[in-house]
């Protein structure tokens, strides 16, 4: 007999990710992540892409945040407050950003990509 429990719950989590994208939180979240991978690529691009590593951490804490939120797991794990938990890590990812894109765009003269980075 096969089992069609696979194929549903691949389809009931593209559900998930469909309907939690459209909400405020979802889409915040996911346009965090689209901004970071933009910025990866434009440090990887640049002559210092050590400076990648700040969008990196910020886009992996950002997706498995919505990957919590998205399963609602913060549901299930009430011993951690969610919200502060991600107040937190996207204040700390903010002062982080304008830190680092501070040093790209003031040292970056000469190097397109980077100074492009510290825009973004």
């Amino acid at each position: 007999m096969a089992d069609t429990n696979g194929s549903s719950a691949a389809g009931n989590c593209l559900e998930k990710l469909k309907s939690y994208v459209k909400t405020q939180k979802g889409f915040i979240l996911a346009a965090e992540i689209l901004i970071s991978f933009i910025i990866i690529i434009c440090y990887a691009a640049s002559l210092y892409g050590g400076y990648s590593a700040v969008a990196i951490c910020q886009m992996v804490f950002a997706m498995a945040f919505f990957g919590i939120f998205m399963m609602e797991l913060d549901k299930q794990f009430l011993l951690v407050n969610w919200v502060w938990s991600d107040l937190f890590r996207a204040g700390i990812g903010a002062i982080l950003y304008i830190i680092t894109s501070l040093i790209c765009v003031i040292g970056g003269a000469g190097d397109g990509a980077r100074i492009a980075g510290g825009v973004s």
